[in-house]
């Protein structure tokens, strides 16, 4: 029996991770997390009858709270960051799924850690701001590090068995998102419901427009360079707009690996949850070869996806940078979201509030929530709000 603890439940990768967990009962959850929406919360809770749930959001866990007394559920309710910290790290637990989306993710996954727990990452926050961090601590205390991300799990799957001083290159994958083939001036025009439209996959609001910007790319690049220790230089990004190769790696012999596949979530997770060994999922996770007409490769527009260029930019800079073009994002994201700026805005306020930033090298975690702090109130300054 596995147990497992799953941090971001009710959003595309928690709902996706306890699609894998429903059809094997190896699998026991002692935990859920959400955010706000307790109405699917709840009906996780029923289901799989976890020992805590953690609602971030402190009046609607007190409104599950009492929902559960009224009803006779038996599981306790905790909220904030150290609810959150004490889902991430329940008694029991062997595995904590890590899918939770921003910053919010970094101390809950340094307390699992700590409490000697496998980390199954799906929150780029984590390691972009505080990779320093984290690498080392995964060391100290012997546990595994596992990506969910589909780009870095077909990179994780491509090294198993070889030796680290035999990699050239790590060479991340992109569908080009919705606007692929934009020029700048194009971009200007688009909107919101246009950059939602992803050609390939289906993800959840914010990072689907990460896609669309590309600034998911430059996020996944500063992910590689901590999960795999390679240098930036050493990371390529190219376009691969059918979303079957999802990365490879180039040895130094000239020998070129890729990992291939539908684009399901579902794959990835899985290979998290219980990696080394491959399980059956199901007939639609099965790749039609035959209807693979051609797998086209292309290198990435920087001037026009500037967002990924600034990542870069970011991640080579290092110490408290990273974290200031994250946070950059995540704010413009939400503005965008709800009308009250451009798409082109997100990319010139990341540039923006990368432009005023003084740099910390090897940031506390103390200083890297201030330099998440400074970032947002810039972009909020930017756009008066």
């Amino acid at each position: 029996m596995r147990y497992i603890s799953i941090l971001g439940s009710t959003g595309s990768i928690g709902t996706q991770t306890l699609d894998v967990v429903r059809r094997d009962s190896e699998f026991k959850v002692l935990a859920l997390a959400a955010y706000s929406n307790i109405e699917l919360l709840k009906k996780q809770a029923e289901e799989f009858k976890p020992r805590l749930v953690c609602v971030y959001d402190r009046k609607k866990a007190e409104e599950l709270s009492e929902i559960f007394k009224a009803d006779g559920t038996d599981c306790t309710v905790v909220s904030g960051p150290e609810g959150l910290s004490e889902a991430a790290t329940v008694e029991g637990a062997d595995l904590t799924v890590v899918a939770v989306v921003g910053m919010i993710g970094i101390a809950p996954t340094i307390a699992a850690i700590n409490a000697g727990k496998d980390i199954a990452l799906a929150n780029k926050e984590t390691l972009v701001c505080a990779g320093h961090i984290i690498m080392p601590l995964i060391k100290e205390k012997g546990v595994r590090l596992l990506p969910v991300d589909s780009e870095h799990s077909a990179i994780f799957q491509c090294l198993a068995g070889e030796e680290h001083e035999s990699v050239s290159k790590l060479i991340l994958t992109a569908s080009g998102g919705p606007f692929r083939g934009y020029t700048k001036e194009m971009l200007k025009n688009v909107k919101l419901e246009d950059a939602l439209k992803h050609p390939n996959w289906s993800m959840g609001k914010k990072i689907t427009i990460d896609s669309a910007s590309m600034v998911n790319k430059g996020l996944e690049v500063m992910e590689a360079h901590w999960l795999f220790d390679v240098n930036y230089e050493d990371i390529e990004v190219l376009v691969q707009p059918e979303s079957i190769i999802h990365s490879m790696v180039l040895f130094k012999d000239g020998a070129l690996k890729a990992q291939l596949g539908v684009p399901d979530m579902r794959i990835p997770i899985e290979y998290a949850l219980y990696a080394p060994r491959r399980v059956f999922i199901s007939e639609d996770s099965m790749p039609d070869l035959s209807a693979i007409k051609c797998i086209n490769l292309m290198k990435p527009d920087t001037e026009v996806f500037e967002g990924l260029k600034l990542g870069i930019e970011a991640g080579m800079t290092g110490g408290s940078m990273p974290t200031v073009y994250n946070a950059a994002n995540e704010e413009a994201v939400a503005l965008f979201l709800d009308g009250s700026i451009g798409f082109t805005d997100i990319t010139e306020a990341i540039k923006g509030a990368m432009k005023a930033h003084s740099l910390k090298f090897e940031p506390c975690l103390e200083e890297i929530l201030e330099a998440e702090t400074e970032a947002r109130n810039y972009v909020k300054g930017r756009f008066n709000i």
